[in-house]
């Protein structure tokens, strides 16, 4: 999949502020970014009466709505889906994903820190940097909340380049593993069948979907 960082912090920090400057600065290098919220459970984005809501009272598995100009896509869940099920959901179509909270998740991490909110968040698992309005007494390294070429220059050194070629698996819809061996045995096997089909030219990227009843 590909790669994931969290931009995590306090309320009214400024995540939503940095995540957009980070859009930017990235999409002026011609990365492709996706994007993942998380909100609050009471968030409703489905209307009672609309017809997406209609269809999936009525027990539709997914219900994606279309515009000219942007799909929405609503799913019921009986559980919280996890980060790599939401990126699994996303497509495998982007060169990173940056996502507003989920502070508890396996992500790597960006914290977004200001002087008046308080301490930093405590016990932060994989925290990669701090975009900060002070110093502060850590290793881990830390960014003007302005600087978002120095934090693109980060994602892009760190999770981007490194990935930009990438063989992702899953199965039963997880993720799995997969060291620089069996990664290139299963790339050159799926590369050399679809090469050998009739009217396949260059491989540039590769779908495969095996479903077992």
């Amino acid at each position: 999949m590909p790669p994931i960082v969290s931009i995590v912090g306090k309320s009214s920090s400024g995540k939503t502020t940095l995540l957009e400057k980070l859009i930017k600065e990235l999409k002026s290098r011609s990365y492709r970014v996706a994007t993942v919220k998380h909100a609050p459970r009471e968030s409703s984005f489905d209307e009672p009466g609309k017809d997406s809501w209609r269809h999936v009272q009525a027990g539709s598995q997914a219900a994606v709505v279309s515009t000219p100009d942007k799909l929405v896509l609503i799913k019921p869940l009986e559980h919280e889906a996890s980060f790599e099920q939401i990126a699994h959901l996303l497509g495998e179509d982007y060169d990173i994903i940056l996502a507003e909270g989920f502070k508890v998740s396996d992500a790597p991490k960006i914290e977004v820190h200001r002087k008046k909110a308080g301490p930093p968040l405590a016990r932060v698992r994989k925290l990669i940097a701090i975009a900060t309005d002070e110093p502060l007494d850590t290793r881990i390294r830390q960014f003007s909340l302005d600087d978002a070429k120095g934090l693109a220059d980060l994602l892009e050194k760190g999770f981007i380049q490194p990935q930009r070629e990438r063989l992702s698996l899953y199965v039963n819809h997880a993720p799995i593993v997969l060291t620089t061996f069996p990664k290139q045995i299963i790339a050159n096997i799926l590369l050399a069948l679809a090469s050998s089909l009739k009217g396949v030219k260059k491989v540039k990227s590769l779908d495969i979907f095996y479903r077992k009843p």
